[in-house]
């Protein structure tokens, strides 16, 4: 597991909240915490300010009750907690999982699942919402994905065509290939016998 580790850990930026306009970015590696932060004024007496940079080991991190009020401050208490975490050994590995095995993994579950699984980080939501996995979704729950379905797919994406009743795909196929002034024919149906109708 320890090989699904890269070097940084954990890494956000952002804008400290008003009335400052100091930006701030908070990163942990294998090793380090590292804070630093930019100085943005419009005075005189703060424009050549340089940037400046706090660096050190995830034990002294733990203890540094000053560098945690910042960046509770900075990124909020829940970055905080995770931070925390992490410089204590208690690595997400899930989430730094491939996308091949975490697709794979999300193909065994239901929809209803997957609703929960893509508010828990950015990156399944991400995932949760790509093409390649509703592309995966519907030949799991399809007979057979025809090329005309593949090439309507290409257009609206392949969520839609999960979401689209039997009848509306029917519809929308129809008129697709008289856009392409070419015959309908049936036996070039999608058969969707899993895909509930609406």
């Amino acid at each position: 597991m320890a090989s699904l580790l890269g070097e940084t850990l954990f890494e956000i930026s952002g804008q400290g909240p008003a009335p400052t306009k100091d930006y701030f970015h908070f990163a942990i590696t294998k090793s380090q915490v590292i804070w630093s932060w930019w100085k943005i004024s419009l005075r005189s007496d703060s424009r050549n300010t340089p940037p400046g940079q706090l660096s050190e080991s995830h034990q002294d991190f733990l203890e540094d009750s000053r560098l945690q009020n910042q960046v509770a401050v900075v990124f909020g208490p829940h970055i905080l907690q995770y931070s925390k975490n992490l410089c204590q050994g208690h690595y997400d590995y899930i989430v730094r999982l491939p996308n091949a095995l975490l697709f794979n993994i999300m193909a065994h579950l239901d929809l209803e699942d997957i609703s929960v699984f893509s508010r828990t980080c950015r990156r399944f939501k991400e995932l949760c919402n790509s093409e390649e996995f509703w592309e995966q979704t519907v030949r799991k729950h399809c007979d057979t994905v025809t090329p005309t379905v593949e090439a309507l797919a290409e257009e609206v994406g392949w969520k839609t065509i999960f979401f689209t009743n039997k009848l509306q795909l029917q519809m929308q196929i129809s008129r697709r290939k008289q856009k392409e002034n070419q015959p309908c024919e049936e036996k070039n149906e999608p058969s969707f016998s899993s895909v509930p109708l609406e």
